[in-house]
């Protein structure tokens, strides 16, 4: 059989915790992992780097940092594209006022404050859940936005309120060309999932299962829900806040406060949905569908008569069809993309072999 799992034997614990137990999946992920390292950046083009893989890795990582929070978690939030802002402009800022400190040091900080102002806006989760607490995290949303634009110190008294990123230097290297900003966002992707998919099957991810399916029990059987709920707010914003550094300095290479709205908190919600909530894999699967949809319908749309729609029909056509396409989701397939990744392996194993 094409997936046979049989002779594969976990002789100690260690072997059995392996993220990836069966030889299939690593020697997959590392054929994968050499396709995306060496492959498309030999075989790519700036066009793909720029347009399509960039944002594609960027909102994969927004969308690992609100799926830990919401998806594992349990607690709602509105507030995804504020963290991102608090984590581009913080990066910027350390950059601009900090001489000499490493770029993915900068990274990391910016996560770090992100994580702070997630903290300050997940204490109500204390007291409220649900509905409220979605609209408790949707005022993060417009108060990050107010002080950023309000106060240009953050924005180096820019007078119209953008930050540029400075040149992309690691050791030495330049990472400015579109080749270079993609390993350099693929490799923060990458070790950022690897610490991702860790933690959810670690005790904190157990512990943030327990309090999405029951808090009430959780707390009886002695988790303590002021910890893990405050600590999945935190690490969400660090999530976040690296994703938003990626954003503003790797794939538009100048950004705004504007460009963190509300509607970016949806995209991001959005990818959680139709990826799969309570899944590491369908973060990329749901970033996968935001990028690639729009551009696979502008391409068909190409395809008919010129001047039988245009421009501004094309774009409320894309909307109409995403948003039934995300309704078509929740009521066909409400645990998204990542199931059906999961059904197809679940034939590999038996092939050719039929249930």
């Amino acid at each position: 059989m094409l997936y046979r799992e049989a002779g594969q034997l976990s002789t100690s614990y260690a072997m059995e915790r392996r993220t990836f137990r069966l030889r299939q999946d690593r020697v997959g992920l590392w054929l994968l992992l050499g396709f995306a390292f060496i492959a498309v950046p030999w075989l790519g083009n700036d066009y793909w780097f720029s347009a399509i893989l960039l944002p594609l890795l960027v909102l994969s990582l927004a969308g690992l940092g609100l799926n830990l929070l919401t998806g594992y978690a349990g607690q709602l939030s509105l507030g995804s594209a504020a963290f991102m802002a608090v984590g581009a402009f913080a990066a910027y800022n350390l950059q601009l006022r900090v001489p000499g400190l490493p770029l993915l040091v900068s990274f990391a900080l910016g996560g770090v404050i992100a994580a702070l102002v997630a903290v300050l806006f997940g204490l109500p989760s204390l007291r409220i859940k649900g509905f409220y607490l979605l609209v408790a995290t949707l005022a993060a949303q417009f108060v990050v936005e107010w002080v950023l634009t309000r106060f240009s110190w953050f924005t180096n008294d820019n007078a119209s309120g953008v930050i540029t990123s400075p040149p992309l230097l690691i050791a030495g290297l330049d990472f400015s060309s579109p080749r270079g900003r993609y390993l350099l966002t693929l490799a923060v992707v990458v070790v950022l999932f690897w610490l991702g998919k860790n933690l959810v099957r670690s005790e904190l991810g157990r512990n943030w299962m327990a309090v999405r399916d029951m808090d009430t029990a959780a707390a009886v059987i002695g988790i303590r829900l002021f910890k893990a709920k405050l600590l999945a707010f935190a690490i969400s914003g660090f999530y976040l806040g690296v994703a938003g550094s990626l954003w503003a300095f790797a794939y538009l290479g100048t950004v705004e406060p504007h460009g963190f709205d509300l509607s970016r908190s949806f995209q991001v919600l959005f990818i959680i949905i139709i990826g799969g909530l309570g899944s590491v894999l369908g973060n990329v699967l749901g970033a996968a569908f935001i990028v690639l949809f729009p551009i696979l319908l502008a391409n068909l749309f190409g395809l008919l008569p010129g001047g039988l729609i245009d421009s501004g029909q094309l774009e409320n056509i894309q909307k109409m069809l995403f948003g039934a396409l995300i309704i078509a989701f929740l009521i066909k397939e409400p645990e998204g993309l990542a199931r059906l990744w999961q059904r197809f392996r679940q034939r590999a194993r038996i092939w050719p072999l039929r249930y």
